[in-house]
């Protein structure tokens, strides 16, 4: 069983944890699911030390932290400072992504709605050649103070690879693949590698499966006909100095 995949993260209701430092590879980074609807509609928790981003990949919620209210809905981001209680509900249903990384330091809370980012052509904008070419979303960038998270979306054209050229970044941060929005049959390939590639280093990815990046250049392409849609999060190695996205090893042969 591979160590790298954790599969059908979508499929439980409720808030779930599945990927912390106690249990996976990573050093720094949680990443949990938060699925509500009119049977289970609302949850309440606290992340003791750890700063959070959430991110709405469908429906809508009212989160409250402290004595703050927010509204997301599909596609808009919230950072929530660390140990702060937080509470979502929803009147309908919702599927939001919690990712969360220890912190020393302490953040405000801040608000990211997706109008805000596709205005930005920093945060918001299409990278690649024809059969690499895709759309990224950058949620938890610039755009909000935090320590160690960075956390957006990426989304490719059917058939098309992303994370193109392989890059890695280890040195600096830790990363965590959740693919969303990938209806059956669709699936993608997801390799990692730290030199030469081999076929124990390719994981097949479906909706809701999870991949983790410690290390490594990590590449991944769609079948055709179907798109490759993941939530990628970042949590930085020393906090604020390695906070940065775009700082990456190209593999020098396809560059």
């Amino acid at each position: 069983m591979s160590k790298r995949l954790i599969g059908g993260t979508a499929g439980l209701k409720g808030r779930n944890i599945f990927i912390s430092p106690s249990n996976s590879s990573m050093r720094e980074m949680s990443y949990g699911r938060i699925r509500l609807d009119a049977s289970n509609s609302r949850v309440s928790f606290t992340n003791d030390g750890q700063e959070t981003g959430l991110v709405c990949l469908s429906g809508a919620a009212t989160v409250t932290v402290g004595e703050e209210r927010f509204e997301l809905q599909a596609k808009d981001a919230l950072y929530v400072s660390k140990g702060l209680p937080m509470t979502v509900e929803t009147a309908s249903e919702v599927d939001l992504v919690e990712c969360s990384a220890v912190v020393e330091d302490e953040y405000p809370v801040q608000f990211v709605p997706y109008a805000s980012v596709k205005a930005n052509e920093k945060l918001h904008f299409v990278a690649g050649n024809e059969s690499s070419k895709r759309e990224i979303n950058i949620m938890l960038g610039t755009n909000v103070q935090a320590g160690r998270l960075v956390v957006g979306v990426t989304s490719s054209l059917p058939g098309n690879w992303t994370s193109w050229p392989p890059h890695e970044h280890a040195a600096m941060l830790e990363e965590i693949y959740v693919f969303f929005d990938m209806p059956e049959p669709a699936f993608g390939l997801q390799l990692v590698y730290t030199d030469e590639i081999s076929a124990a280093e390719v994981e097949v990815v479906r909706d809701g499966d999870a991949v983790l990046l410690p290390e490594g250049y990590h590449p991944n392409v769609a079948i055709p006909g179907s798109e490759l849609n993941f939530v990628w999060m970042m949590a930085a190695h020393r906090e604020v100095v390695d906070r940065q996205w775009g700082v990456v090893t190209v593999d020098a042969r396809f560059a």
